[in-house]
C-alpha cells in the first residue's frame, strides 16, 4: 500500500509533467524554464528540483512516462481483444484505435514526442529510443504472433511493419488533430483501419 506521501509526489509530479509537456510543446525546450513550469504547475520552485534533478532529467521522465502510458494502452487494446477471441489482425485494429485514443487525450505531448524523434545530439535521444521500442516492441509481437498463425504473410518485415504502424497512428492523428478536427475518431479509426486490412487497392 503506497503512503499518502507518495500519492502526494505523484500527484506533484504528474502536474509537474503536465505543465512542463504544455510549455515546451509551446515554446521549445530551451526557451522554457524550470521557474515557468513550477509556475504552471503550482509548485515551489525547489519542488521540481526535489522531484528532478534539472530541467533535462524532467524532460527525461516526462517521455519515459508519457510513452509508458501509449505502451500500457497498446498492449491493454491487444489483451482485451485476444480476450474477446478476436484474431491478431483484430488487436492490431484494436490497437490502432487505442493509439488515436491516446494521441486526442494527450495532444500536446505527441507533438513533442515526434518532434523530438528527429532531433540529434539531444541529451535524451538514448532515453528515447529505448522508450520508442518499448511501444514498437508491443506492435511487433502481435505482428510475429499473426505470421506465425498464418493470418499474415511470412513475406512482411516485422520491425519495419511495426514502425510503418505507430508512425501511420502518429501522423495520421496530428493530422486530424492540426488539419481535419472536425472528424471523429471513428472516422479516423475507419481510414486507418482499411489500410491496416489491405482494403485500399480495390481488390
Amino acid at each position: 500500500m503506497e503512503s499518502s506521501g507518495t500519492t502526494r509526489r505523484q500527484a506533484t509530479r504528474q502536474r509537474l509533467y503536465e505543465a512542463a509537456v504544455t510549455l515546451i510543446a509551446e515554446k521549445g525546450f530551451s526557451a522554457t524554464t524550470v521557474d515557468e513550469i513550477a509556475e504552471r504547475a503550482g509548485v515551489a520552485k525547489g519542488t521540481v528540483y526535489y522531484n528532478f534533478k534539472s530541467k533535462t532529467e524532467l524532460f527525461e521522465e516526462l517521455l519515459r512516462h508519457g510513452v509508458g502510458l501509449l505502451t500500457a494502452s497498446l498492449r491493454a487494446a491487444a489483451e482485451e481483444s485476444q480476450e474477446r477471441g478476436g484474431t491478431r489482425v483484430e488487436a492490431l485494429d484494436a490497437m490502432i484505435r487505442a493509439g488515436l485514443a491516446f494521441i486526442d487525450r494527450y495532444p500536446a505531448f505527441t507533438q513533442l514526442y515526434v518532434a523530438e524523434l528527429w532531433r540529434t545530439n539531444r541529451a535524451w535521444q538514448s532515453t528515447l529510443l529505448v522508450v520508442r521500442q518499448e511501444a514498437v516492441a508491443v506492435v511487433e509481437g502481435v505482428l510475429r504472433e499473426a505470421v506465425d498463425s498464418g493470418e499474415l504473410s511470412e513475406e512482411i518485415d516485422i520491425p519495419l511493419t511495426a514502425a510503418a504502424l505507430v508512425g501511420m497512428v502518429l501522423v495520421a492523428a496530428l493530422d486530424w488533430q492540426a488539419f481535419q478536427p472536425e472528424r471523429s475518431i471513428d472516422e479516423v479509426h475507419s481510414a486507418l483501419s482499411l489500410l491496416l486490412h489491405g482494403r485500399v487497392s480495390g481488390h
